[in-house]
């Protein structure tokens, strides 16, 4: 009997853990979009709100690394409503989760009239003392740039 309860307490705790990564999943995935369709719209507020102070943030058409919610809003805002996407795809998320942490990996393809931008994109999320996430680190890559 004692056996037979350990079973399912085990059983219990797995299919708990699941559907917990499972909520994680699709929560980050849901603010990734929710972020992606105000920029396609040229509003950059979504991704502003959703990082938290000390996020980096690193893009092929930059520099250098931005550090600092305070410099990426800057940035940011030097570029609001100059954003215009007419279509996207997210293209085969992936949410690898461990305790307060999450990364979010996967291809954009953003289409901008007879233009199609393919983007490689990473995203580290952090659970933050009151619950809700914030990025902590952006990654963005051009899709197979052109080696010249």
């Amino acid at each position: 009997m004692k056996k037979f309860i350990g079973t399912l307490f085990l059983i219990y705790s797995v299919m708990g853990f699941a559907q917990e990564k499972m909520q994680i999943d699709e929560m980050i995935v849901s603010l990734e979009r929710a972020a992606l369709e105000r920029w396609n719209n040229g509003d950059p507020s979504g991704f502003l709100e959703l990082s938290a102070a000390d996020v980096v943030y690193f893009d092929p058409l930059l520099e250098k690394r931005i550090d600092g919610l305070e410099e990426l809003t800057k940035l940011y805002e030097s570029i609001r409503g100059q954003v215009k996407v007419d279509r996207y795809e997210m293209i085969n998320p992936l949410v690898q989760s461990s305790g307060g942490m999450a990364v979010l990996t996967y291809n954009l393809r953003s289409y901008v009239g007879d233009q199609d931008h393919k983007w490689n994109c990473t995203e580290v999320f952090r659970r933050e003392p009151d619950g809700n996430w914030k990025i902590i680190q952006t990654h963005w890559s051009i899709t197979k740039p052109s080696l010249k």
